[in-house]
């Protein structure tokens, strides 16, 4: 028996340094060259860039506060938008962050990562290409593609409708040949539903073999919604057992960890909002790029300081004091299948009656309630197949 812990499929991947490096956030701007269908973002403009005097003032103030930032570890991320829009830019930065570490003798010069989530249109740009190779062994970059072209074309489209999947794949041969242990994260809405089984396996086929994916957290989920993940989800089931996919490849709403009441001695927030830091094109502080006022629909932004004046440490307290179940109704709490149900803590906010962050969304209640019956069948069906093939295979 020992054999079935051995599949890679349903293994969760650690994130750098076991997720316990400190993430920063640039928002370095809000202008995209795609309107995304399902993006949270709903304020995309050309008019809001990050200037590098408001980057270099925040990263000064970052490390002449040490005892704050204080993580043995962190990860400089870059976001919008589409980052690379500013690549010029970013790569300013991120050399002067290079510099002020060794200067100091900080021990992030050690213990770094520069991060994106890119679109990948223009990752094969020479100006992008020049910046990957400058700082390739501090560097992870994840390209969006969300499966087949019918899939991909859907949902990610530039502004007057046409899809990106072209201008997209024809950059993955060049991402898959530069960086190891790559992934894609995939969105699914209620439109694209039907299409998750035949999308996972492009993905794998043209050599994405981890797939990362979730449902978005809006109220769009429609009646029977649901069913059609379920058994989309079971049909990749039959064929990656049938073909022994599991070996090699990864898809995450397979996984031996959901489906679980939950142990509230356990008692953890999902996300990091309050631990992390993001930083507007004014040198603004959020918990979360999901408090920034470009990405809320419903609320105003919350901001937690700027570079000028240091952290609200007051603002920052209701954060650090959220947990599962200062925000949890008695029926999320008792859900019998309650691992591995998520929730975004700046939709949370959005969506809540009040200005409360402690009110949390379940609008995808039902569609986690299925991935968990699927996943079941997953792992019964797989666990069966390998004990009859005496683990061989495996």
């Amino acid at each position: 028996m020992e054999i079935l812990e051995n599949y890679k499929l349903g293994k969760q991947s650690d994130s750098w340094q076991n997720g316990l490096a400190k993430t920063i956030t640039f928002i370095v701007t809000e202008d995209c060259q795609l309107r995304c269908k399902y993006c949270y973002i709903v304020g995309k403009n050309k008019f809001n860039k990050m200037t590098f005097d408001v980057a270099q003032q925040s990263i000064d103030f970052i490390f002449n506060n040490k005892s704050t930032f204080n993580d043995k570890a962190v990860i400089w991320d870059f976001i919008g938008g589409e980052p690379f829009i500013e690549i010029e830019l970013i790569n300013k930065i991120c050399d002067y962050i290079k510099i002020r570490m060794y200067e100091l003798n900080h021990p992030w010069f050690e213990n770094y990562r520069f991060s994106f989530s890119t679109n990948g249109i223009l990752y094969s740009d020479e100006r992008i290409q020049h910046f990957i190779e400058k700082n390739k062994t501090h560097l992870s970059i994840g390209i969006t593609l969300d499966g087949t072209k019918k899939k991909h074309d859907l949902q990610r489209v530039y502004p007057n409708g046409k899809g990106s999947y072209d201008d997209v794949v024809k950059n993955i041969p060049l991402w898959l040949s530069q960086f190891r242990d790559l992934h894609t994260k995939v969105t699914v809405a209620s439109e694209d539903l039907p299409l998750i089984y035949e999308s996972v396996l492009h993905l794998w086929n043209i050599g994405i073999k981890e797939v990362n994916i979730n449902v978005v957290f809006e109220n769009v989920w429609k009646d029977n919604d649901e069913i059609i993940l379920e058994e989309q989800l079971r049909q990749l089931a039959d064929y990656i057992i049938e073909k022994k996919l599991y070996v090699e490849n990864n898809f995450s709403f397979f996984s031996r960890t959901i489906g679980h009441p939950i142990d509230l001695r356990d008692n953890q927030n999902w996300c990091g909002a309050g631990k992390m830091l993001a930083i507007d094109h004014e040198g603004n502080f959020y918990p979360c790029l999901r408090f920034a006022g470009f990405s809320l629909q419903n609320k105003k932004p919350i901001i937690i300081g700027n570079y000028k004046v240091g952290i609200d440490t007051n603002k920052l307290r209701s954060f650090l004091a959220l947990d599962r179940t200062t925000q949890s109704s008695n029926e999320c709490l008792n859900c019998e299948v309650a691992s591995g149900c998520a929730w975004c803590q700046g939709a949370n906010y959005d969506f809540a009656d009040s200005e409360t962050i402690y009110q949390r969304a379940t609008y995808i209640c039902k569609m986690h309630k299925a991935r968990v019956r699927a996943n079941n069948y997953y792992w019964h069906k797989l666990d069966e197949t390998i004990i009859k093939e005496g683990g061989k295979n495996a």
